[in-house]
């Protein structure tokens, strides 16, 4: 098993990716939406005493209010570019900044005149005190930008640096009096001790601000690396079922989007675990186009067994008939003719799947072409609980979903052949043809029992419209007696291929995903799973 790289690895994703671009986007908007409310409180405090003398301080409030929620606003439309961000981020603090030094000066102004004050030495105390306070606004502003957005620590030094300028500037070259503000002469009183106090506290401003990057920017390479898996680093969790987590990963050095299934022991059992990962080694020597592609597999030292494979942009044949219902006959085919070539390669080398289920087999965009099937988890299969409800899992003999499973895999689970996959691919054309399952019950026994003692209900008396041929061929895979039905994946897809249906053409197929994609992706949001510690023990893998 290959070790975790080493160098950048440990480092955060790169704003160049679209997860990085991402979060640097959502934090931008994030702090130009506190600075927005924390401007809009300062100019609701100031309008109380400058809307009775408005000046040129009530104007700089507005302005920076409304360069905020501006600045907000643009933020949160779209996908916005790394670049834009950034510029929102300096530019933007740039702007308000020195928006803020010019106010900075008006309201010294504004105090001297309210208070009267007439000589130099007490206007320059108040220049020095007000000057003071308001720089500690502004290394509260940019403490505040450290703390939400994403930046390496050089970064974050340099930009605040300059963010300085205004604040530095502000003090030293305006002089606030009674009348307004004018240029500072350079024998004023300030001059050297508060551009050097100036200095030196916006110094501590940007050695914070610093610190604060440095300590969330390696706790952000923390977070990644302990998600890291392998040469996989895992994103976010995009399902779960009874026994794993299947999470989006990114392969560390070939910037390959993958599909991260994790399987625990204290889930499925030591002793399941080694079938596994027997069956995946199987799985992984599987060529053909329409079986998902595992790509690497392995164990951990915290008993995870985990193997990636492709990443499918599509949807299960049991979403599309939640979203759509019952599917046209000429699609149907061509889904199960695919289907069988995927069974044909597998059986040819003794692996049988014995969880063919809806759930299991997705139609995929690849290639620019549509309704390209997937079948998947060859092998990694739920265990069931007899007693328990239909949908429920846990520690049985009996392997597969009820509703998709063949009489003998119930009464002889240890003789399950080819035949049974063909069974329970009949079960997904009946489901296909009619929105429906075979056999339906309120307990795994009821619906078990109906595979073995109850006939299916035809087709036709469901009024489902579709060739006879077809009627015939999908209640013979669904045969009790294994020595009926269609003895090989093979032989199925040649009588599939004779059934007299309407073609169901690739324009078609554009269209109905054009028609049904955003019912489709409504359900695949998932929100982003835990980070985790996995530590891969190489010696694990076989």
């Amino acid at each position: 098993m290959p070790r975790p790289i080493s160098g950048p690895a440990s480092t955060p994703a790169s704003e160049s990716d679209e997860q990085g671009r991402a979060l640097l986007q959502s934090r931008v908007a994030l702090f130009w939406k506190v600075m927005f409310f924390i401007t809009l409180l300062s100019s609701g405090l100031g309008a109380i005493g400058t809307i009775a003398q408005p000046g040129g301080d009530f104007i700089l409030v507005l302005l920076a209010t409304a360069q905020s929620g501006a600045f907000w606003w643009l933020c949160r439309r779209g996908q916005r570019s790394v670049r834009f961000s950034r510029l929102m981020e300096g530019g933007g603090l740039l702007l308000n900044m020195s928006i803020g030094a010019f106010l900075g000066r008006y309201l010294v102004a504004g105090f001297i005149r309210e208070r009267a004050l007439v000589s130099s030495e007490a206007s320059l105390m108040a220049d020095a005190y007000l000057s003071m306070m308001q720089q500690g606004g502004s290394a509260m502003m940019v403490a505040i930008r450290a703390a939400l957005i994403p930046s390496q620590p050089r970064r974050t030094f340099l930009l605040t640096s300059v963010l300085g300028v205004p604040v530095l500037l502000g003090p030293a070259l305006w002089l606030p009096a009674s009348d307004g503000i004018r240029w500072r002469g350079l024998d004023s009183g300030v001059f050297p001790w508060m551009p050097a106090t100036t200095l030196m506290m916006w110094g501590f401003a940007v050695i914070t601000c610093g610190v604060i990057s440095w300590v969330i920017y390696g706790l952000r390479a923390q977070v990644r690396e302990a998600r890291r898996l392998g040469q996989y680093v895992l994103e976010r969790k995009l399902g779960e079922g009874g026994m794993g987590e299947v999470y989006l990963a990114r392969h560390g050095m070939m910037r390959r989007p993958s599909a991260v299934k994790l399987l625990r022991v204290d889930r499925s059992g030591e002793l399941n675990l080694l079938r596994f990962e027997r069956e995946v080694q199987l799985t992984a020597r599987l060529t053909h186009p329409n079986t998902i592609t595992i790509f690497d597999y392995g164990r951990t030292d915290d008993g995870v067994f985990y193997y990636a494979m492709e990443l499918l942009d599509g949807a299960t044949l049991q979403r599309i008939v939640a979203v759509d219902g019952a599917q046209p006959a000429g699609r149907v085919v061509q889904i199960l003719l695919m289907a069988c070539g995927a069974l044909t390669e597998a059986h040819a080398i003794g692996l049988i799947h014995r969880d063919i289920k809806p759930a299991n087999i997705m139609l995929c965009t690849r290639g620019g072409e549509h309704d390209v099937v997937k079948l998947l988890d060859f092998g990694l299969v739920k265990q069931l609980e007899v007693g328990g409800d239909v949908e429920l899992t846990g520690a049985s003999a009996l392997t597969g979903t009820p509703q998709y499973m063949a009489p003998e895999s119930i009464l002889a689970p240890g003789s399950v052949d080819a035949r049974t996959d063909i069974y329970a691919l009949g079960a997904v054309a009946y489901y296909l043809l009619s929105g429906v399952d075979v056999f339906d019950g309120k307990s795994v026994v009821e619906v078990c029992s109906q595979h073995l003692h109850q006939a299916p209900v035809p087709l036709s008396e469901r009024g489902i419209a579709i060739p006879a041929q077809l009627e015939a061929l999908v209640l013979a895979c669904l045969e009790k007696d294994p020595a009926r039905r269609p003895q090989s994946a093979a032989e199925l897809r040649r009588q599939l291929a004779a059934c007299a249906v309407e073609p169901w053409g690739s324009q078609q197929a554009s269209d109905w995903w054009h028609e049904h994609r955003f019912d489709l992706d409504s359900e695949l949001l998932q929100r982003p799973g835990e980070p985790r510690t996995l530590a891969v023990d190489g010696a694990q893998r076989a």
